[in-house]
């Protein structure tokens, strides 16, 4: 018997689990580091169900009853089919399971599952429509560094590239360039060691520089408005009518808004609900289909 609904939200940066009852009532939040598949099966497990033992933790129950419990799971990385297989087969316990990227619960959680369109932005980025008949669309989701146009990593990246060419020489330093060589380490030598460890997620913390930075110098808007224009044509992508709403969705939403194109931010509606909430609802329908 079910008991409880858990639904997680697994990215490049972090997770957030969201705890129900059987009938879909909120209990507790609950939230971890990194579940993204691309850092390891194991890793993702471990990051998710010690988020869901807080989530459990908070409510009085010690030990998560697994036996119990559904799980939906919105997580980076599940377009590799491979992962997602291995993260399926690894699940530790629970009773009844369903899988997708974070962007269909994304998707599912902005809409409150109605047709509609997003555009998630974050450590990485990807689009998601769901048609008037259904019928479900993406437009991106790569993966980095191949991918993720407008993204965190991908904002941080050109970053990266553009104090290469200030410590050749080849480019005029400012506050940004000098901004993002010191958190690299200071010096040549310090971003090649730097460079030797970087992942996803460290490239999309210098992010923040060019947005602190994309009203003063000339480079760092430059990526902003490159960013806006990747998310619009993501969006259009999905929905070449512009009949179905769009949400801007994810960590960097609100910072991107300002450099959209305006014909897509005029087409732009606030989200109904986020990723987590989206996975809870996805859980619930595979259990609705299982019991008929």
């Amino acid at each position: 018997m079910i008991d409880y609904l858990i639904g997680v939200d697994g990215g490049g940066t972090g997770t957030r689990v969201r705890l129900a009852d059987s009938g879909g009532a909120g209990l507790a939040q609950a939230s971890g580091g990194p579940s993204a598949l691309a850092r390891g099966i194991d890793n993702a497990w471990t990051t998710v169900d010690g988020a869901v033992r807080d989530a459990f933790a908070q409510i009085g129950i010690t030990s998560v009853p697994r036996a119990s419990c559904a799980i939906g799971l919105g997580l980076a990385g599940v377009h590799n089919k491979e992962w997602a297989a291995a993260f399926i087969a690894a699940n530790p316990g629970y009773a009844a399971l369903a899988l997708d990227t974070d962007g269909f619960t994304t998707l599912l959680g902005a809409h409150a599952g109605k047709p509609g369109v997003i555009v998630a932005i974050g450590t990485g980025s990807v689009g998601e429509a769901m048609l008037a008949d259904g019928t479900k669309v993406e437009v991106g989701g790569w993966g980095f560094p191949a991918g993720d146009e407008a993204s965190g990593a991908w904002m941080g990246l050109r970053a990266l590239n553009h104090i290469e060419h200030v410590l050749d020489g080849r480019a005029e330093g400012r506050a940004f360039a000098r901004e993002v060589i010191d958190f690299c380490g200071g010096s040549r030598d310090a971003v090649q060691v730097w460079l030797g460890t970087a992942t996803q997620t460290t490239y999309a913390s210098l992010a923040r520089f060019v947005v602190a930075h994309g009203e003063t110098d000339p480079v760092a808007r430059a990526i902003l408005e490159h960013a806006g224009q990747e998310a619009a044509a993501i969006a259009d992508a999905l929905d070449r009518s512009h009949t179905l709403p769009l949400a801007l969705c994810g960590g960097l939403s609100e910072v991107l808004r300002a450099w959209l194109p305006p014909a897509t931010l005029a087409r732009c509606v606030p989200a109904q609900g986020d990723s987590a909430a989206g996975a809870l609802r996805m859980i619930q329908r595979e259990l609705k289909r299982t019991q008929q």
